[in-house]
C-alpha cells in the first residue's frame, strides 16, 4: 500500500511529461512532412557533386 503513495504521483508526472513532449514536437514541426524523407531516399542522386568552377581536379599527375 505504501508503494502507491510513490507510484501514483510518479505516474501523473510521467503522463504530463509525455504530454508536454508530444505537444512540443507537434508545435515545433516534427510531424509536418512525413512522406518527404521517404521520397528523398528513393530519388537520391548517387553522383558525386560537380567541382566548383575555378578549381582543378586533383589527380595523380603531379
Amino acid at each position: 500500500m505504501e508503494s502507491l503513495y510513490l507510484l501514483i504521483p510518479l505516474s501523473i508526472v510521467l503522463v504530463f511529461l509525455i504530454g508536454w513532449v508530444f505537444w512540443w514536437s507537434v508545435r515545433s514541426g516534427q510531424f509536418d512532412d512525413l512522406e518527404g524523407p521517404g521520397y528523398r531516399v528513393v530519388t537520391d542522386n548517387d553522383d558525386p557533386p560537380a567541382a566548383p568552377p575555378g578549381k582543378a581536379k586533383s589527380g595523380a599527375a603531379d
